[in-house]
């Protein structure tokens, strides 16, 4: 089965355009789990523009490992970790973002920063924290995560949904191939960045043992269409 993870930032985004509790944050992370979503994804970002510090600890208290996994994205800043080792999420998941990146649109060069990974995942772990590694679908950088102690990779899969329409196919090739390899190492598949209602169900075809998948701008589109456990049920329907 394949894990539904919703990134919830856009509620936050929400929620401080007006400077108060509405939506409540934590509320909507609880309906989603009671709805059957199995993972709450956030992605603090230093400016704080829509998930922020207070927010991670709050979710922290009411999502415990053995409940609905908590995972916990960013850059591998001293602050960023510190938090993350405070809190003890389920999983965190390393991204390579500037400090000021409107979304995440690459994936690590896991050779290049071979040195700073090993180091922090070295942390994570013994933390009893599961890592995964914002990774583009290239053999080379996925062999270097599993090189530097990651125990799961997350494909962006940015450029397959763009290419998603005019070809699936073609769009899904490169994935598809590393999905091979990853199996072939024994490294865990997660996948986020653009997934959809048109598209998941077609990527989950194409990747054995796809493990997570992150949804967030979408699936907060399609809340507004079709109310928050409706969308939950589109979703998880096409995993599974």
């Amino acid at each position: 089965m394949t894990k539904l993870s919703v990134n919830i930032n856009k509620i936050a985004l929400l929620r401080n355009a007006r400077g108060e509790n509405i939506p409540d944050l934590m509320l909507f992370a609880k309906d989603l789990e009671r709805f059957g979503v199995e993972g709450i994804t956030v992605h603090p970002r230093p400016d704080e523009r829509h998930i922020t510090k207070k927010d991670v600890y709050d979710l922290a208290k009411i999502y415990p490992k053995e409940h609905c996994e908590f995972n916990i994205e960013g850059y591998p800043s001293d602050a960023f970790i510190n938090m993350v080792l405070d809190v003890k999420p389920s999983q965190c998941t390393l991204v390579p973002d500037a400090p000021g990146q409107l979304t995440s649109d690459h994936g690590w060069n896991t050779i290049e920063n071979k040195n700073l990974l090993t180091k922090v995942i070295s942390k994570l772990k013994l933390a009893g924290i599961r890592v995964s590694l914002f990774i583009d679908p290239v053999n080379e950088m996925i062999q270097g995560a599993k090189d530097v102690g990651a125990d799961r990779i997350e494909f962006y899969t940015g450029p397959f949904a763009a290419q998603f329409l005019n070809d699936k196919e073609k769009a899904v090739q490169e994935i598809k191939k590393a999905a091979i390899f990853c199996k072939e190492i024994e490294i865990g598949i997660n996948a986020g960045h653009d997934l959809n209602l048109d598209n998941l169900k077609f990527l989950k075809a194409n990747i054995d043992k796809l493990l997570e998948v992150s949804i967030g701008q979408a699936f907060v589109r399609d809340c507004l269409y079709f109310g928050l456990e409706n969308t939950v049920h589109l979703y998880k329907r096409l995993l599974n």
